[in-house]
């Protein structure tokens, strides 16, 4: 498996992640109903498969690394959906969480 089809399975598990619990949030919180709620349910359920395609065997270490993507892109929802605005803090806490993606991942290995 190449590095770009690991990356984008990394990013198409934050976007399914992320936008089924968002899809929740709405349906719960913001009262939009059962419907937003189920989508967001099968979102998260198909989440779960797309980690399982990473190349690494080791499910502990997908599930790492994928919490630094999970903080990034959390940001990056919140700026797109919900207009938040990010300070330096939360830029440098998601870099920092990117780079320990980095170094869980993708770190030579013997």
């Amino acid at each position: 498996m190449t590095l770009a089809r690991s990356l984008l399975l990394f990013v198409l598990a934050a976007f399914l992640e992320i936008g089924g619990a968002w899809l929740v949030w709405q349906g719960w919180r913001e009262h939009r109903g059962l419907w937003w709620i189920a989508a967001g349910v099968a979102a998260l359920g198909a989440y779960g498969f797309v980690a399982a395609f990473q190349p690494d065997a080791n499910f502990g270490r997908i599930l790492a690394a994928y919490g630094g993507v999970f903080v990034a892109g959390s940001l990056g929802w919140a700026m797109v959906v919900d207009r938040f605005r990010p300070d330096r803090y939360d830029v440098i806490g998601a870099a920092i969480c990117l780079v320990g993606v980095v170094v869980i991942m993708y770190a030579p290995r013997g």
